[in-house]
């Protein structure tokens, strides 16, 4: 298979590379370095089977010159403004990064017959609906933060196209991931902020907030195990790990296992770290089980193993 990765140095990105080279495929990443990095994929640079195209996928001309000169089979779609904070102050950043990337590789699809498309969505698409069971099937879907808009707009742009182009896509909805390689988010952040200052540790909001983590290899491990869904039209999991972890919970893993002690934690208040934050929610992941899949680590331990990675 000819596999292009969009937004290939990135964090899920250049781990997901790893896994298409792994089972014999031929890679080829397009990325932008606005968040991915070089040193992402550099490891990969001397396989003959892995190809780099520095290309902003917001531009179709250029996206569209590397679907012609490569043909891909496959294409997997991460290009997006992973950093939902960051964007909160600049809608326009989810707009282009997140919303257009996914309209121009629609388009270039479509101009090249490509028919398969996977496509990394995420639970905020939900938005803050605390008392119910969030699963694939769930109504009103209303995000409260600009990045979950964008990644339900672009869900739906992927439904259309792949009606009206017989294209067969797999999305995931997943939560936090984490892992090696994290580049922001609230464990990136605490190992950071208590290098600097191993007394004191800030935490924004109340330290209740509460989310499943899912770990980078196992989130690759199930787009590995599904994306060939021999079907067409959208086929849509819910992908996430067993249990959930407060932020004051992380920040006692991160400190324990920089073997701090005697850390000051203050609080900024509030329920959400920040304006578009869903502080907590019930993550139905039935679907995926049913089907055969389960995550190796728990929420707890994949925090635990990805402050290990990092320090």
């Amino acid at each position: 298979m000819r596999a292009l990765v969009v937004g290939g140095a990135g964090f899920i990105g250049s781990h997901l590379c790893d896994a298409l080279l792994k089972e014999g495929n031929h890679v080829v990443c397009i990325d932008n370095f606005s968040l991915g990095t070089k040193k992402n994929i550099e490891h990969l640079e001397k396989n003959s089977r892995f190809k780099v195209y520095e290309t902003d996928a917001t531009e179709l001309s250029g996206l569209c010159r590397v679907f012609a000169e490569e043909r891909p089979d496959y294409v997997f779609h991460l290009a997006a403004n992973s950093d939902i904070q960051a964007s909160g102050s600049k809608p326009e950043v989810e707009y282009k990064n997140t919303y257009t990337t996914t309209f121009q590789i629609l388009s270039c699809m479509r101009e090249h017959g490509v028919k398969k498309l996977f496509f990394a969505s995420t639970s905020a698409v939900y938005g803050d609906k605390r008392d119910v069971l969030l699963d694939e099937d769930t109504a009103g879907l209303a995000p409260i933060s600009y990045y979950g808009a964008a990644k339900l707009g672009s869900e739906a742009l992927i439904s259309a196209f792949s009606y009206m182009n017989d294209m067969e896509a797999l999305i995931f909805r997943f939560p936090n991931v984490i892992g090696p390689r994290l580049t922001h988010g609230v464990v990136f952040d605490f190992i950071n902020k208590l290098r600097k200052d191993p007394k004191h540790l800030e935490i924004l909001g109340d330290g209740r907030q509460t989310k499943p983590y899912i770990y980078v290899a196992d989130l690759v491990d199930a787009i590995m195990r599904f994306k060939d869904t021999r079907q067409p039209g959208v086929t849509l999991y819910n992908v996430g790990a067993e249990g959930e972890t407060g932020v004051t919970r992380i920040a006692d893993i991160v400190c324990e296992e920089m073997g701090l002690d005697h850390v000051r934690y203050s609080y900024t208040g509030g329920e959400g770290g920040w304006k578009g934050d869903v502080p907590r929610f019930r993550y139905c992941t039935d679907k995926i089980h049913a089907a055969g899949w389960s995550a190796k680590l728990t929420s707890d331990e994949a925090v635990q193993r990805t402050v290990r990675n990092n320090i």
